[in-house]
């Protein structure tokens, strides 16, 4: 029998189809916050209203607007979108200049990033500077010793997205837990029950069910891998557990229910976002300054 609730929202395949967008496309979407949709129960799918959808069906650009967007590019695109060469772009995004929205391993898993054609165009006017003639001898140090902070940078671009949809603070300490690896994130939090329960409401893994080797290359990428980035990353672990604790406890699953099996779905309550969190991310360099979400350009130059 077909509710309320269903005849009000569609499952993300109908919507996307609805906004004539592919699976991916419409994902990122949902990410960029474009496409309104409230976050789901732990356990549910994301089920998005249909009055999100006939919004954006009644812009005046639909459906090409909309597409480009969300319409990512690779390396040699984005570099020709900057106007500059793919080998220029490929140092200016290692040093922080360019930052990705997504990436994906191809089958020699090598990992190609993606960018957002107005990101690019955005962090081109702001680094212009940087965009001929010879780089500054700080960057072509640092590319010498070969750095690379595009994991780094997605990362920071993909928390702040996240925390974005995460009002409540147990899924803002889900968020946060995602990007530290098993190991250490079984150091911070000691409590099993509460590890089970924030793996439980984690964000989605981008390489979803790809094949080992290239989930593998995946996960790496998914982690906090510098000793500064790790530590900050696990003080705001902290700082959001104890934030979390003290509203409510973790919801633990039934006592004749394995541990990793998923419990009840736990009251969501309402909450509102800590500005301080997404302020000391900021503050750290570990976000990038932005006013929207799909548009993390800052005109400071990376150290």
């Amino acid at each position: 029998m077909t509710t309320a609730h269903t005849m009000n929202t569609l499952a993300p395949t109908r919507a996307a189809q609805e906004l004539m967008l592919r699976s991916n496309e419409f994902a990122l979407a949902v990410h960029l916050g474009l496409v309104r949709a409230p976050a789901a129960a732990p356990g549910e799918r994301r089920r998005i209203p249909w009055e999100e959808v006939q919004r954006l069906r009644a812009e005046p650009d639909f459906p090409d607007g909309l597409r480009e967007r969300v319409r990512t590019f690779g390396t040699a695109q984005a570099a020709d979108l900057a106007g500059i060469t793919p080998d220029r772009f490929v140092k200016l995004a290692r040093t922080g200049h360019f930052t990705p929205i997504g990436h994906y391993v191809n089958r020699y898993r090598a990992v190609v990033w993606l960018y957002l054609g107005d990101d690019v165009r955005a962090a081109a006017a702001c680094h212009r500077t940087l965009l001929d003639g010879r780089l500054p001898r700080s960057l072509l140090v640092r590319l010498r010793d070969g750095a690379d902070d595009r994991p780094r940078t997605w990362r920071s671009r993909r928390l702040g997205l996240l925390l974005g949809e995460s009002p409540d603070p147990w899924r803002r300490a889900a968020v946060l837990a995602s990007f530290l690896d098993p190991a250490l994130l079984a150091e911070e939090v000691a409590d099993p029950s509460e590890r089970a329960f924030l793996d439980r409401v984690r964000p989605v893994p981008l390489h979803g069910r790809a094949e080992r080797p290239t989930r593998q290359v995946a996960e790496r990428l998914q982690y906090a891998s510098e000793p500064d980035e790790i530590r900050h990353y696990a003080t705001l672990l902290r700082e959001e557990l104890r934030d979390a604790r003290a509203l409510r406890p973790a919801p633990r699953p039934p006592d004749d229910l394995p541990r990793t099996c998923p419990g009840p779905t736990p009251p969501v309550l309402s909450a509102e976002p800590r500005p301080g969190l997404l302020g000391r991310l900021r503050a750290s360099s570990l976000l990038p300054r932005r006013t929207r979400a799909r548009r993390p350009v800052s005109c400071t130059s990376p150290t």
